[in-house]
């Protein structure tokens, strides 16, 4: 069984399965693909999810071996290697197989919710397709918004006959010889850094939700708008370690952000070149094929890299435009400057799985190869897409080794 279907569980599940395994891939969201879905491109080859993700769901529909459960979440394990029992809670599915995404649905439902897919900056109807490029591709429905028979329109509208509005919560439970724990990563909260008021001002963002809003399919449909007034930015400030490296927040380095930000910076300056972009770090810290980006920053007029730990972020009134307050710490000196959107490089977590397994210091899960369970990814440690992928094969391949299942 794997636990997580983003790019770490994906990749340990066709890996498993393609050498002969009989795999159970189980995601507690309604589709595959996690945190990487909803890039706009990624590391090393700054590719868009589609590149890789499309390929991987062609290997999961053609291969037999891979049973997914998505709106799934694993409510307890027991037992030992080579013999353990997962209980699994199904949510209801509304929508069933029979879907072919035709969206009469969504035209006559009356219902509107923040897209959390898009960071709450867009919205969908209660009865919604998660993405373009959802798999399983179906439309859900959100019971906590929908108002199910009393309403009912899109049962009079569905042609398939698609939708069931009385089904429910379901459980089972499932044996299986081996677990591969890849529940991903959140981005850490950064309404709890307080001088920095993500809360209080609509223009500044993390950067996963400038990631987002960088994205084909994100607020400004392939264009960047600032949240505050849909007007693309040309003065941007990004503010690494955003509660990383810090006792009160994250101690750690979460090893990917200095490298996010350096390609958020070319990618806004490749679409928009007049921008003035400027980054404000302690340390830049960016690791293999990565270091090329770091060579192209400094080589750009356009970007400044300041070392120096921003202080605070108000705002303008008038203009929604942010001032930075911060020491320049080369300069030897206090510095204000004026910007139309400020992003905060927020640091790496481990996702909440609800089950009690073990955890380091800092929150990560560890593996215990010898007990049958095994880690992949960032709910590991913090790691690119690149790495993630080659640790979920190292998984893998501990898994089948840990296995007592024979080859069919």
């Amino acid at each position: 069984m794997v636990i997580g279907g983003g790019i770490s569980g994906i990749t340990a599940a066709v890996e498993i399965a393609e050498t002969g395994y009989e795999v159970i891939l189980v995601e507690k969201e309604a589709y595959l693909g996690g945190n990487v879905v909803k890039m706009n491109n990624y590391f090393p080859k700054l590719c868009p999810p589609a590149c890789g993700l499309e390929i991987n769901f062609r290997r999961i529909r053609q291969n037999p071996r891979i049973t997914v459960f998505t709106s799934t979440e694993v409510v307890a394990i027991v037992g030992t290697r080579d013999n353990f029992t997962a209980n699994l809670r199904h949510k209801p599915q509304y929508v069933t197989d029979h879907c072919t995404v035709c969206g009469k649905c969504t035209e006559v439902c009356p219902v509107e919710r923040p897209d959390p897919f898009n960071y709450a900056f867009t919205q969908t109807k209660a009865i919604y397709l998660a993405h373009e490029m959802a798999f399983p591709l179906k439309y859900h429905i959100d019971d906590t918004c929908c108002l199910m028979d009393e309403c009912a329109k899109c049962i009079a509208v569905c042609e398939y006959h698609a939708i069931d509005l009385t089904a429910g919560e379901t459980h089972h439970s499932v044996e299986v010889s081996s677990v591969i724990l890849a529940t991903g990563w959140k981005n850490y909260d950064a309404s709890r850094i307080e001088l920095l008021n993500y809360n209080t001002f609509q223009n500044v963002v993390t950067n996963v939700e400038f990631e987002r809003l960088l994205a084909p399919g994100g607020a400004g449909g392939g264009q960047l708008v600032r949240p505050s007034d849909r007007k693309t930015p040309k003065t941007i400030a990004f503010v690494q370690c955003a509660g990383s490296r810090d006792e009160s927040h994250l101690p750690y380095c979460s090893a990917v952000c200095c490298s996010a930000s350096l390609k958020h910076a070319l990618t806004v300056l490749q679409r928009y070149p007049d921008s003035k972009i400027k980054i404000f770090y302690i340390d830049l810290r960016v690791t293999g094929r990565n270091e090329d980006f770091l060579s192209r920053v400094k080589e750009n007029h356009n970007i400044e890299l300041i070392k120096g730990k921003v202080a605070g972020v108000k705002e303008i009134a008038d203009s929604n435009n942010l001032i930075i307050e911060v020491e320049n710490i080369m300069a030897g000196k206090k510095i204000r400057e004026e910007f139309e959107m400020v992003v905060l490089a927020t640091g790496i977590m481990p996702s909440d799985i609800g089950i009690n397994l073990l955890q380091g210091p800092d929150g990560f899960y560890q593996s215990g190869q010898e007990e049958g369970i095994i880690t992949a990814g960032c709910c590991k440690m913090p790691m690119d897409v690149s790495s993630s992928v080659k640790d979920a094969t190292s998984a893998a391949l501990k898994a089948i080794q840990s296995a007592v299942l024979k080859v069919k």
